[in-house]
């Protein structure tokens, strides 16, 4: 019977998911998961297989515990300002989600899978937030129109997002957030 584990594979994921959003995929070695992780690399390689089973790993703890919780939160928003609000609060929550979409999607099919899922739960929750016309009733048939804007806010979110990674004088993404769900609700108001 081999040793018992001498860490918590949770908390190590976490922190790996932790990492991994605030430097890529690419931008981490194994030594640094090593090192930040306090885990032995041989124990790394036992329990993950390799740094992309880790990565995968706290991807997926990534999207149950940050995104499924925002993605819940904005079907209860009521109206699209009070969604962007909540999405634009998410700040820093998005990066790791930013950062699997252009660095690791394009070339891992299993990271673009759960990448393109997450994007479709927060389109579908900010779609159905669109539609909700006053007092949370259903506008009129838009031809899908609420769809396809959802799909252009949240592209517009995560590019808020990346501006303010960027740095470099405030951007402003809680404003611009709030600018384009005032404009977007009034368009599906007509």
């Amino acid at each position: 019977m081999g040793r018992p584990r001498g860490f918590d594979e949770a908390e190590v994921v976490r922190a790996a998911a932790a990492l991994f959003a605030g430097r890529t995929y690419d931008g981490v070695s194994v030594d640094d998961l090593v090192t930040h992780l306090g885990v032995h690399r041989n124990s790394l390689y036992k329990t993950f297989g390799s740094k992309r089973g880790l990565y995968l790993a706290a991807l997926r703890w990534y999207l149950e515990h940050e995104v499924h919780p925002l993605v819940a939160s904005l079907g209860r928003a009521g109206d699209p300002v009070r969604a962007a609000r909540l999405a634009s609060e998410a700040g820093a929550g998005l990066d790791f989600l930013l950062l699997a979409t252009v660095e690791r999607a394009p070339v891992d099919a299993e990271v673009a899978a759960e990448v393109t899922s997450a994007l479709h739960a927060v389109d579908g929750a900010l779609g159905a937030v669109l539609h909700a016309g006053p007092d949370n009733g259903r506008r009129a048939d838009d031809g899908g129109a609420s769809s396809a804007l959802a799909t252009a806010f949240t592209a517009a979110l995560l590019g808020l997002r990346l501006r303010a990674k960027a740095g470099g004088p405030d951007t402003g993404p809680d404003r611009a957030g709030a600018a384009l769900a005032q404009r977007l609700d009034s368009t599906l108001s007509r």
